[in-house]
């Protein structure tokens, strides 16, 4: 319980120490990638299941998180920790996630809404063949830490104190998964977006969150009940 309590406990955010116009060019590079990323996740999960251009539309996601990242600048390290106990805490918190969503399933397999916009999400798990689906999942649940854990909140002006900052960043989150139109994955990104940024101000970097989001997705694909 205290390695999870350690991976759960915020810190303070290491601020980068940037003159003004580095931190402008920061911030619209931010916002072009946010407006950009936005518009392709939106065509993602608007193509036909299995199709060309889910997987090519897949990966360009995921390479627009990571091109955004890049032309941002660095994301001071932090604190961060990589410990072996760290990471197997992050790992076993992906695997509390998954469960705790089939659990809610079953409460969202009652609502007629809920029920239609699960089945939605499933049929584009299981949009062609797995192997190639998974590493889809692993590259975007990769690079989404990388941007909103990591850039984006660095991005954010200083005067903006941590949590409310955490909280912005999660806002938009939930914003830009809005685009697929499917309100379990906006549900989705509510919850997971708010326990990986508690692992990300916990840490001082994307590891801890990167790993639980990457554990969730594999579980989510492989193991959730149809």
């Amino acid at each position: 319980m205290r390695a999870v309590r350690d991976l759960l406990s915020p810190q303070s955010l290491t601020e980068p120490d940037e003159p003004g116009p580095a931190r402008r060019r920061r911030q619209r590079v931010i916002v072009t990638t946010l407006v950009v990323g936005t518009a392709v996740l939106g065509a993602t999960l608007a193509a036909p299941r299995g199709s060309l251009a889910f997987t090519l539309l897949g990966f360009l996601v995921a390479g627009v998180w990571l091109a955004g990242s890049a032309m941002a600048g660095p994301v001071p390290p932090g604190p961060s920790r990589g410990t072996p106990r760290d990471v197997m805490v992050a790992v076993v918190l992906g695997g509390v996630a998954f469960g705790a969503f089939v659990a809610a399933s079953l409460v969202a397999r009652r609502i007629p809404a809920l029920d239609g916009a699960v089945d939605s999400v499933l049929s584009k798990a299981q949009a062609g063949p797995t192997a190639l689906v998974l590493v889809i999942a692993i590259v975007n649940a990769v690079a989404e830490e990388i941007f909103f854990r990591g850039a984006l909140l660095t991005a954010l002006p200083s005067a903006t104190v941590g949590i409310r900052r955490a909280a912005l960043v999660t806002a938009v989150y939930i914003l830009v998964t809005a685009a697929s139109l499917n309100v379990a994955l906006v549900l989705a990104a509510g919850v997971m977006g708010t326990l990986l940024m508690i692992e990300r101000l916990a840490t001082g970097g994307t590891l801890a969150p990167a790993l639980t989001h990457v554990t969730w997705s594999i579980l989510m694909i492989l193991a959730f009940p149809t």
